[in-house]
């Protein structure tokens, strides 16, 4: 079973900028924490260069589901230069509400007022049929609230041009 949820915005900076920012950034900045979602400390890199995300360990309610370490393997399954990204979040080191992986997709276009539209898409899978009344209504407040606030924390760094720490 799948679900999936979609959110658009416009960004005013370069198009390498949009498409670059989200995946080869600081990643810390990106994923700071939100709800349920714990903080992305760092990210270790294993030896084919997947990145392994690591969340802090917080006494606060919203992370209680995430143990501390290293969480989850991010891959990156697809990339269009300065076009499209498609990654996959799996391999989840504590249980993710019976989910298997999420994969998501960050889609940039030039328009022609020379600002950037991002298309950013996320699908939750799962195999519980039992468990899908949960997993759609996560998928469509949960997942798309924190979508939402990562936009913005990329949106940030494509603004102030922050480095990219990946090639």
């Amino acid at each position: 079973m799948q679900t999936t949820t979609k959110i658009t915005a416009t960004f005013d900076t370069t198009l390498e900028r949009a498409f670059k920012s989200p995946m080869l950034c600081d990643i810390t900045k990106v994923h700071t924490g939100y709800g349920i979602t714990p903080k992305v400390t760092h990210c270790t890199e294993d030896e084919v260069g997947e990145r392994l995300a690591v969340a802090e360990k917080s006494r606060s309610w919203k992370t209680l589901t995430v143990k501390a370490g290293e969480t989850s393997l991010d891959k990156v399954l697809e990339r269009e230069e300065n076009h499209y990204w498609k990654i996959e979040i799996c391999e989840f080191s504590s249980p993710m509400f019976g989910f298997e992986k999420f994969q998501g997709e960050w889609i940039t276009t030039q328009l022609p007022n020379g600002k950037i539209e991002i298309i950013y898409i996320y699908t939750l899978f799962s195999n519980s049929l039992l468990l899908y009344p949960f997993h759609f209504l996560f998928t469509k407040l949960v997942w798309r609230n924190y979508m939402k606030h990562v936009l913005e924390n990329v949106r940030k760094l494509a603004m102030d041009k922050a480095p990219y720490l990946h090639n």
